[in-house]
């Protein structure tokens, strides 16, 4: 019988006091295989909200590329933008009434409504479910930083706050499962439009552990062989 095909992800979105950010690792693994170290797993949706994807790679873009179709549709019926809940509702949709074929897409969906001036996080598991949090992970990352997140999250954080919040989590979960890697990508979005910033994996994504260490030694004798 075929193994199955093992994939990884570590996905983060938070809300803070004026907005979300959002984060990826970029690894994408086949079992043992990387075929890819640097994807982007952080899709628009909508001028304001985005899907943010673990699983079959496969699967979720397909979901966002249904969902755009319909974001698409409903603002031309409308005249106006679409808020983040009714987005999160069209993925969840798709999720339940798909369940038996999507059994390996887990989705994360946030964005900001300016016309509440409110962001928004949903979990939008395995199964079709949607669930409001004001933060929430996923992937098999997600594992290793549950107690992270738990701890060091607080409410109406700042964004600076939230930026180092989403970024130390993944990278933690980098660190620890061997299926998450690469770079971190991160998105903030909030009143003044949506900012996207990427952490070199050789440069500024934080170590932990025995990765410090081994990062610390490589970079000291590359230092020495320069002088």
């Amino acid at each position: 019988m075929p193994h199955a095909v093992s994939t990884g992800t570590t996905i983060v979105a938070v809300e803070y006091a004026g907005g979300v950010v959002i984060g990826a690792d970029s690894r994408v693994s086949t079992g043992t295989y990387i075929s890819n170290r640097a994807s982007d797993k952080i899709t628009p949706l909508s001028d304001n909200a985005f899907l943010l994807r673990s699983g079959s790679a496969a699967d979720t873009q397909l979901v966002s590329d249904y969902v755009r179709h319909m974001v698409h549709q409903h603002e031309s019926q409308l005249q106006r933008p679409i808020d983040v809940p009714t987005v999160a509702n069209l993925v969840m949709q798709i999720g339940y009434n798909n369940k038996n074929a999507l059994s390996a897409a887990a989705m994360l969906v946030a964005g900001y409504d300016a016309a509440t001036r409110q962001g928004h996080v949903y979990a939008v598991p395995i199964g079709g479910t949607m669930v409001r949090q004001k933060y929430a992970i996923d992937g098999s990352g997600s594992i290793f930083i549950y107690g992270y997140c738990d701890s060091e999250y607080k409410d109406d954080m700042t964004r600076e706050e939230a930026e180092s919040f989403v970024a130390e989590a993944i990278a933690l979960a980098m660190s620890t499962d061997g299926s998450s890697g690469g770079v971190v990508r991160l998105v903030t979005v909030n009143e003044d439009g949506i900012f996207r910033r990427l952490h070199a994996g050789d440069k500024s994504v934080p170590r932990f552990g025995e990765e410090k260490d081994v990062h610390k030694d490589l970079t000291d004798k590359a230092n020495a062989m320069q002088t």
